[in-house]
């Protein structure tokens, strides 16, 4: 059996489509759907069946996913330990982040890795809460930081650190420095329109139930995807947002914007580092895992927007 067979059709059956998988692995499709015909021809058995919205493992597919990624993990582990015999750690570790979170981290990151782990690879997405799960159950990401993530059969979660959420507001013509009323409570930012995302977002989620909590519920005003889009809303006179100390990073212009601490004790949401139960770790993931854990809690928390203190 072809390893380049089997990587293909594994990956196509996480994605359940051709078209994604052939961008994920950076091969032509027409090339991609040849191959893993060519290993349905070999095993006399159809592995996938394509529909209107993508491919399918049938029962024998559902099987050879199952052996293929163990297959296709002892490899990657094999490599791995005829790496150490050279001296380090190689083959490569896919993270996903938060774009909050990636703003600040992705430069020390790279670097540490650079340093720590020559001979591996590291690559890097973005994206919001949802996306990075999907991601890390059909097997693109290996590691992944998430917002106020839930402990499910499928997901070992590593508590990493607790960011500040904070109301977010255009601000007014004319006004240099940061207001110095204190926090905001929580009843009067429900009282607010909100440009918010859209459920199930882990930051939407997390400040309805803490609304709920009070008897209350957010006054939504916009949902939007998307944390440049908020920002652009908000300094549009959309509404108001709730969102992560280092979200404001994203905007090239942090100083157009006022941001208040919400109640006292301020509003803080849980960000964990997630693998997956079903691929142990390998050991340069393990790496990557303990070079999170050392850098995230020193750069997120101790970054500050451009234009002044925004905390």
């Amino acid at each position: 059996m072809d390893l380049k067979q089997l990587e293909y059709f594994v990956r196509v059956a996480e994605l359940g489509s051709f078209t994604r998988a052939a961008i994920e692995l950076d091969v032509a499709q027409p090339a991609l759907s040849r191959q893993v015909r060519l290993l349905e021809v070999e095993l006399r058995q159809t592995l996938l069946v394509r529909n209107g919205r993508g491919a399918v493992p049938t029962e024998a597919g559902k099987l050879l996913l199952e052996h293929g990624r163990g297959i296709l993990y002892q490899v990657q582990r094999t490599l791995e330990d005829l790496g150490r015999l050279r001296g380090g750690l190689s083959g490569r570790v896919a993270v996903g982040l938060p774009s909050s979170v990636a703003r600040v981290l992705t430069v020390p990151l790279t670097r540490a890795f650079r340093e720590a782990l020559p001979e591996a690879k590291l690559s890097i997405s973005e994206g919001l809460s949802g996306s990075l799960h999907e991601g890390l159950s059909a097997g693109r990401l290996d590691i992944v930081v998430l917002y106020n993530a839930q402990p499910t059969r499928d997901l070992d979660l590593i508590p990493l650190l607790e960011e500040e959420l904070l109301l977010v507001r255009a601000r007014p013509p004319g006004l240099h420095e940061d207001p110095p009323p204190g926090p905001v409570p929580l009843e009067e930012v429900a009282r607010m329109p909100l440009v918010i995302p859209t459920t199930p977002n882990a930051i939407r989620m997390y400040v309805e139930s803490e609304m709920a909590a009070i008897g209350t519920r957010p006054n939504v005003a916009l949902e939007i995807d998307g944390v440049t889009a908020i920002l652009d809303l908000v300094l549009d006179g959309a509404g108001c947002a709730i969102l992560a100390q280092n979200a404001l990073l994203n905007s090239p212009r942090p100083s157009a914007y006022t941001a208040q601490q919400i109640g006292s004790p301020p509003m803080k949401i849980q960000l964990s580092l997630a693998t997956s139960l079903q691929r142990p770790a390998t050991p340069v993931q393990k790496a990557a895992l303990d070079l999170i854990r050392e850098i995230a809690p020193r750069v997120v928390l101790h970054s500050q927007p451009r234009g002044g203190p925004l905390q």
